[in-house]
């Protein structure tokens, strides 16, 4: 008769759980998502683009951002659309230095512009909602601080409101500071692979889960409908402000909503330039990815069972892939993984030649500044993953520090 330890997995078999993984995920992101995208694509040839253009008021929550803030401001007041059906408010959020001087002058004879001032720092969402509560315009579209958005990125998102369960559509970030130093190049590139190829399964779906503050649309309605979750997100007692993006698109997506990436709607920010801001940024963000995959494992049946494997491996990889990389940091399996790894980066790096080749130099890179991330992205892993984890109840902004 065979005992229940009889059944349970060797050790040896546990350790090839993070490569599989990793096999699925590189699947899914450069070959699956395309395949299915195209699918989706094909079949949803007959939806209708919207007739008319509707009214639109942007919302740029604003802290510390200082003189940059006049440049976001600039590249909406040049936006191409019907200046009739187009708004910005900007929301201050107490910032310490002379951001509300620097938007007061840049908003200065434009009647579509609107300040306002919170009396506390309270984070994006709260911005947020005071700009939806001030506006009876169809739609919001977040623009974070420090972005400069294209001219025709307004009108591509609106166009991608086919239907009315598309609640929110996303718009394609690229790096403004590209030739800064090595970093902002690496970033660059790897800004670049995102929006070209990871976020192409959940959107063949209409599950994008989660679409950046830089550039995303709302339906006014969707977010009304959400207003009390923003309001009252915590975590063990702790009012948190850091992964407003994602936790939005969640709770847009787990109502049934649709969500969407709009690729030809394109704005550029700047990104860290030094490794401290680096740092601070990625703990942020892997703050922000584990309190989501804890707070949207349990509803998981809601999302489309392809969207919800996937989501469980990327989940499954943020814990087991610094596991995978203490396993195997001195011996053969590790220096293949390293090999492999260098690899597809130079796959990639490949790719990027080949589709920036007509883009500006300023906005160009070389393409082996992805080659670093072979080192840095398994040191980050396994550093910053726990840093993360231990302090899940921050409640800094932290993304603009104070003079």
């Amino acid at each position: 008769m065979t005992g229940f330890f009889d059944v349970l997995p060797s050790v040896e078999q546990l350790q090839l759980i993070p490569g599989a993984l990793i096999l699925i995920l590189l699947l899914n992101r450069y070959i699956l998502g395309r395949f299915f995208l195209w699918l989706a694509r094909k079949s949803g040839s007959g939806e209708a683009v919207p007739e008319g253009l509707p009214t639109v008021c942007i919302t740029v929550p604003m802290y510390n951002e200082g003189l940059h803030i006049q440049k976001t401001i600039r590249s909406i007041q040049a936006i191409d659309y019907p200046a009739d059906k187009l708004t910005y408010t900007i929301v201050d959020d107490c910032s310490a230095d002379r951001s509300v001087d620097y938007a007061l002058e840049a908003i200065a004879g434009d009647p579509r512009g609107t300040l306002l001032r919170s009396r506390k720092n309270q984070g994006k969402r709260i911005s947020l909602i005071a700009a939806v509560r001030l506006t009876q315009a169809e739609f919001i579209v977040s623009v974070d601080s420090d972005v400069r958005i294209e001219p025709g990125a307004i009108r591509a998102l609106m166009k991608r409101f086919t239907s009315p369960q598309i609640a929110a559509v996303g718009g394609r970030i690229a790096v403004e500071n590209a030739n800064q130093n090595w970093l902002t190049m690496l970033q660059t590139v790897k800004y670049f692979i995102g929006y070209e190829f990871l976020k192409d399964l959940e959107n063949a779906f209409g599950s994008v889960l989660c679409l950046s503050g830089c550039l995303t649309a709302y339906r006014r309605k969707v977010l009304l409908e959400v207003e009390h979750t923003l309001l009252n997100r915590q975590l063990f007692g702790c009012a948190i402000k850091y992964g407003e993006d994602r936790f939005l698109t969640r709770q847009i997506v787990l109502r049934g909503y649709r969500t969407h990436l709009e690729k030809a709607a394109l704005c550029f920010t700047r990104v860290p330039e030094s490794l401290s801001e680096l740092i601070s940024q990625q703990v942020r963000w892997r703050r922000s990815n584990l309190v989501d995959f804890l707070g949207a494992f349990p509803r998981l049946g809601r999302l489309h069972p392809v969207v919800a494997i996937h989501y469980l491996c990327v989940a499954s990889m943020l814990f087991l892939y610094p596991l995978f990389v203490l396993n195997h940091i001195v011996d053969s399996a590790g220096n293949f993984a390293m090999v492999f790894h260098l690899a597809v980066l130079g796959f990639l790096g490949l790719h990027y030649r080949m589709r920036t080749r007509d883009l500006p130099e300023a906005y160009r890179v070389s393409p082996a500044s992805l080659l670093p991330l072979g080192i840095l992205m398994p040191v980050t892993y396994l550093l910053l993953t726990p840093l993360a984890f231990f302090t899940l109840d921050s409640s800094s902004w932290e993304t603009r520090k104070a003079p």
